[in-house]
């Protein structure tokens, strides 16, 4: 299996790379925070300046000019996509089931207010109980599901207001 990151660049550029061709790169560090990188026969010296080890993202002098760089890998990129982003400033609006499964309870009702970090609902996948927490505090808006139903991956289980 080849793992692919997802590469941001000032929050502008987008780029995937490969695993294989991140063991391509010709890079070597001079030190623990300065490489010597050689592209196309092109030398370029990149130090790196700064470090979210949490958010994984780095701040990046290349040859005097400075660029910050945002790695997601797959597992960052399905969080993403679930809507439970790490430190993210967006509001959570909706909770999607990540993979297929049953959902075996439902512990709110519409109109219900909730906390963060209460619990929603279980979803059975795969033979585990997964219990989904609630990501904000806020009132849920709708439920798109039964106790007993079957979901499908990306399925609409439950909507904020």
């Amino acid at each position: 299996m080849n793992t692919t990151y997802h590469v941001t660049v000032n929050n502008s550029n987008s780029f995937e790379l490969s695993a294989d061709q991140i063991a391509d790169f010709d890079a070597i560090a001079t030190s623990p925070d300065n490489y010597h990188i050689l592209t196309e026969n092109i030398p370029y010296k990149a130090t790196i300046i700064a470090q979210d080890f949490f958010a994984k993202t780095y701040t990046v002098s290349v040859n005097n000019t400075s660029y910050t760089v945002h790695i997601a890998d797959a597992m960052d990129q399905l969080i993403k996509n679930m809507g439970f982003e790490v430190g993210a400033t967006k509001q959570v609006n909706e909770i999607k089931a990540p993979i297929p499964g049953l959902i075996l309870e439902i512990n709110v009702t519409v109109g219900q207010e909730v906390k963060e970090n209460d619990p929603l609902l279980i979803l059975e996948a795969m033979k585990m109980e997964n219990t989904f927490n609630s990501p904000r505090a806020g009132v849920i808006k709708s439920i798109a599901v039964t106790k007993g139903a079957a979901v499908d991956k990306g399925q609409l289980l439950i909507e904020f207001e």
